[in-house]
């Protein structure tokens, strides 16, 4: 809340860089119209590609992984789970859904924060409490060293923090002539500095990102994964989030590195959208599409597995047919063979 007491005790001045994606922003807004009335066939394609995405990245950048294999048994079955790491990606796609189906209908308030810390969390030990000791952000090292890279709200001011942290988000636009994507951005950047979770903060903000989206009137989430942006950028995510944390505890941070960074998150989703949706021309196989349009993505150069990671649920004999199929075309060309094998656009 500390960021957003920032924004109310003094004139906004607000970044060129920040202006800019602020105007982009809108004026995707304005288009997501126009491209949510395509075919629904195609944003069908794109919605369940991004509910596996987001359910996969967010939790594999707080180290919670799955089996390739796995994945679509674990995010669309209804199988017994193996372990831990399987309830948890399961228990982030039922918040997703839950999101997705509720949208602005479903209320910014802590009961709702708590509710995605439990589904996040698989439903066990502490799941939906706010921590009862305190908990600081510690970085590690790969020869074993530690370091505090900050340090949260106590967990005896956690409950005051969050209750502060709610009614600013309902309060702020009607006091405050802020723009609400700073607002969300803000938030967003308060929510983790209260840290007001023993475990599994990251994903519980990534969750009310997409959420608070819904509230704005920004559907993205819903066929473009967040989470993925997030986690193919998770190095400047922390870098950002260290430096705009720096000095929030005195109300002295600057707030706008990791603003600018979640602007930039958001318009790389949109964009991507835009981009998808003019991309796809017929209704085939929605495995065939998803397919398809990575390849269309990736770099000049790529692998089978550089698809299968942003494919998941697809089989690697299925991209390998694809792959043939385009390389009889002439659209691609194997520039190195065997078990490695490495693919080239032929643009």
């Amino acid at each position: 809340m500390n960021t957003l007491k920032i924004f109310a005790s003094s004139p906004l001045m607000v970044p060129a860089v920040t202006a800019i994606y602020l105007a982009d922003l809108g004026e995707a807004r304005g288009r997501q119209e126009l491209y949510t009335k395509q075919s629904p066939q195609k944003l069908k394609t794109l919605r369940e590609h991004a509910l596996i995405e987001s359910a996969v990245s967010s939790n594999r950048i707080e180290g919670v992984t799955v089996e390739r294999s796995r994945v679509a048994t674990v995010v669309f079955g209804k199988s017994i789970l193996r372990d831990r790491d399987e309830e948890e990606v399961r228990g982030y796609k039922n918040a997703l859904k839950l999101i997705h189906e509720k949208g602005s209908a479903l209320p910014v308030n802590e009961d709702t924060v708590r509710h995605f810390h439990y589904l996040s969390r698989g439903g066990a030990g502490d799941a939906g409490l706010y921590k009862q000791v305190n908990s600081d952000i510690i970085e590690k090292y790969p020869d074993g060293r530690e370091r505090v890279r900050f340090t949260t709200v106590s967990a005896s001011e956690t409950p005051v923090s969050m209750q502060e942290l709610i009614s600013l988000w309902k309060d702020f636009p009607q006091h405050f002539r802020v723009p609400e994507l700073l607002l969300l951005a803000a938030w967003n950047l308060d929510f983790l500095c209260i840290h007001p979770f023993r475990d599994g903060n990251g994903r519980v903000s990534r969750l009310m990102l997409l959420l608070q989206l819904y509230h704005l009137g920004y559907e993205v989430g819903r066929y473009i994964s967040l989470e993925r942006i997030i986690e193919e950028t998770k190095d400047r995510y922390y870098e950002t989030l260290e430096q705009s944390s720096e000095g929030w505890h005195s109300g002295k941070n600057d707030p706008w590195p990791y603003i600018n960074f979640i602007l930039y998150t958001i318009k790389t989703a949109c964009n991507e959208f835009e981009a998808r949706v003019k991309s796809i021309s017929a209704p085939r196989g929605s495995k065939r599409l998803m397919v398809e349009n990575v390849i269309n993505s990736l770099a000049i150069d790529f692998s089978v597995s550089d698809i299968l990671d942003k494919c998941l649920g697809v089989s690697i004999d299925m991209v390998r047919k694809i792959l043939k199929e385009h390389q009889k075309k002439g659209s691609i060309i194997c520039i190195v063979r065997g078990r490695d094998a490495k693919w080239r656009r032929n643009n």
